[in-house]
């Protein structure tokens, strides 16, 4: 096989070239808690776009620190801009988790995390330790929430400093039982306030 060489002037000679793709995620809203009760972020408000401008939503949470020990990092959504979080869902959760002794690693399904046609809050991440150096982060997709045809699509997974020292990583997925357009969600500690934590909202474009 002859080998190719290139001069100087072999990419300086180029005068066009196709557009070179840039990714399909577009950033749209960060927000940075102190001390509070919950970050929400609502369609039309501050910049937020929650709407059918995306057929998919990704959130990412960055080192959320509550101010309460072993409390869980929550999410609902609202289907009237905001005004009320409680719309009806069934999900699943479960865990896998290993300490730093190198002991009791493990694989659970977490029945007390999981939602049957409930109103409740559902965990993203669960038990985070509120010392200086404990937090969770990771990310959620919330998908189509403008259908008014079918029910909204969420996964999750979100990785935590557990209380007791353990790396604990919970996944959950599930959908919530709705046909209206979801226009808004919050995001909220179990116990206490969001202490520190930045959370960031992009939209996905079709392929």
């Amino acid at each position: 096989m002859a080998l190719v060489k290139h001069n100087n002037n072999s990419i300086s000679a180029v005068t066009s070239m196709a557009n070179l793709t840039t990714g399909a995620m577009t950033f749209i809203k960060e927000q940075t808690a102190s001390s509070s009760a919950s970050i929400s972020f609502v369609d039309g408000s501050g910049g937020v776009v929650l709407d059918n401008t995306y057929p998919i939503y990704k959130f990412e949470f960055i080192n959320m620190h509550p101010s309460s020990d072993t409390t869980d990092l929550d999410f609902q959504v609202s289907i009237d801009g905001g005004s009320s979080y409680g719309v009806t869902a069934t999900t699943t959760f479960f865990t896998a988790e290993h300490s730093e002794s190198d002991g009791s690693p493990n694989i659970t399904y977490s029945t007390a995390r999981d939602l049957a046609q409930s109103t409740g809050f559902q965990a993203l991440c669960i038990d985070t330790g509120n010392q200086n150096d404990e937090s969770c982060s990771g990310e959620l997709f919330l998908f189509n929430p403008s259908s008014t045809t079918f029910v909204k699509h969420f996964l999750s997974r979100v990785n935590s400093y557990h209380g007791s020292n353990f790396s604990i990583e919970g996944y959950g997925a599930g959908y919530f039982n709705t046909t209206s357009s979801v226009d808004a969600i919050k995001f909220q500690f179990d116990a206490g306030n969001i202490d520190s934590g930045t959370v960031k909202l992009y939209g996905i474009k079709d392929s």
